[in-house]
């Protein structure tokens, strides 16, 4: 009984697959005539997903819709060279990963011709994701401080580990894709997400330590000064 569910769960499978690749190919075909219902149809499906990748990609989340705007022109005007050697969305995240790698090469050209001061930075939003209903204020904000320090120590790691825990780590992809997507063998891609795990954990030690420190620092201000309030009531 145990093996014919088995069976059963896996047909079922394969038959879930064959028809989101039937599904994928229409809508290529679909794309490749030109059907604006069919692009919209795609901007449905990716353009969240494809603008959070860029968002934790490139050094300014502000310039992100820029970015998300060329990937698509890219992926409309390449999708007649598609030809299914991947899956669709390993080649629109391909071209979203280039697309923010070399706007990333163009940011950090313009940063060393321009000045530049840690104030530019200040109340820009945090990107990742929107308040749950069910959240209290005090936890939105536990939750906002922790993508913020996450979203900085992403930014310090070199474009290539940057790339791979992004795509594994908070896209979900196979390290197959993985390797798609940016072009390098799956080994290279195990090594660089074990070595960019460990950069990350490593900073986000460190910023948390600095914020536990600055936020001691401030409580011990604050008890100092009520208790020189508290010794002038007295006194007077």
């Amino acid at each position: 009984m145990g093996l014919a569910m088995e069976t059963l769960q896996c047909l079922d499978l394969a038959g879930d697959r064959v028809a989101a690749v039937t599904q994928e190919a229409a809508l290529v075909r679909d794309l490749q005539a030109g059907s604006q219902e069919a692009f919209d149809y795609l901007l449905g499906v990716y353009q969240n997903p494809v603008f959070n990748l860029v968002c934790r990609m490139v050094e300014n989340p502000a310039d992100a819709a820029d970015v998300l705007q060329e990937v698509f022109l890219k992926v409309c005007r390449g999708i007649r060279f598609f030809h299914g050697e991947s899956s669709l969305k390993t080649w629109i995240y391909k071209i979203a990963v280039h697309e923010a790698s070399n706007h990333r090469r163009g940011w950090l050209r313009r940063l060393r011709r321009e000045p530049f001061s840690l104030e530019d930075r200040k109340g820009e939003p945090v990107v990742y994701s929107a308040q749950s209903a069910e959240q209290t204020p005090y936890e939105a904000l536990e939750q906002a401080e922790r993508e913020k320090l996450v979203s900085v120590a992403l930014s310090s790691l070199a474009p290539s580990y940057r790339a791979v825990v992004v795509l594994r780590e908070m896209e979900g992809m196979s390290y197959e894709e993985i390797a798609r997507v940016i072009g390098v063998p799956e080994g290279t891609v195990k090594s660089r997400l074990m070595r960019g795990r460990e950069m990350l954990r490593s900073k986000l030690a460190g910023l948390l330590s600095s914020k536990l420190e600055s936020r001691n620092s401030k409580t011990a201000l604050a008890d100092s000064k009520l208790e020189i309030r508290s010794s002038k009531l007295q006194t007077g």
